[in-house]
């Protein structure tokens, strides 16, 4: 069984370790943890290749810039012959308290412009997500501000642990299931 994980992020200095960018950041942990490499000169993105038992893992880290992922998304779910059963973004929420994780097997956009531009380009919202926490606690006006900012100190302590955790659902996602994993995480 192969498996399309894509991080959603932005590229580049000014978003690295970014809210929004909480995508890229579980994709690297997965990574690291499973001792794999991104390439940075795929198509559309990064790639990293790995194996989770019997399944295949293709990790994507789109280039294309959050609000235009669905691009990269459908390149790489038809160049590798995956099923959209098998696609899991992992998204930054701010309807989440920080670092709550949610499991979706489909759902609208949210307003979340990234999940916008990967429905239109699939043409459907049945697709799964992985939604992580970054919370609201900002000023009126100041959304902007708090998606594209760094986590705060508090939260960069608890940060490490909830990605984990992400990850943690990303295995479980490919090798139980969504239904699953749902069951056994989405509850915590």
């Amino acid at each position: 069984m192969k498996f399309l994980i894509t991080g959603l992020g932005n590229i580049g200095d000014d978003y690295a370790n970014t809210r929004h960018n909480i995508g890229f950041m579980t994709l690297d942990a997965l990574a690291e943890a499973s001792n794999v490499v991104f390439d940075v000169n795929k198509r559309y993105g990064a790639i990293a290749e790995m194996r989770l038992k019997n399944a295949q893992l293709i990790l994507l880290k789109p280039y294309t810039y959050m609000n235009l992922s669905g691009n990269a998304i459908r390149y790489w779910l038809q160049k590798e012959h995956i099923p959209i059963e098998n696609l899991l973004v992992v998204v930054d929420d701010l309807m989440l308290p920080f670092g709550s994780l949610r499991l979706k097997t489909k759902g609208s956009d949210a307003g979340h412009n990234g999940l916008k531009n990967i429905q239109e380009l699939l043409g459907t919202q049945n697709y799964s997500r992985l939604r992580f926490g970054i919370g609201n606690d900002y000023p009126p006006g100041g959304q902007l501000d708090h998606v594209l900012g760094h986590f705060n100190a508090e939260e960069q302590i608890a940060l490490p642990e909830r990605i984990r955790q992400a990850d943690e659902m990303i295995k479980s996602f490919c090798l139980a299931g969504p239904e699953i994993t749902m069951n056994q995480f989405n509850k915590k």
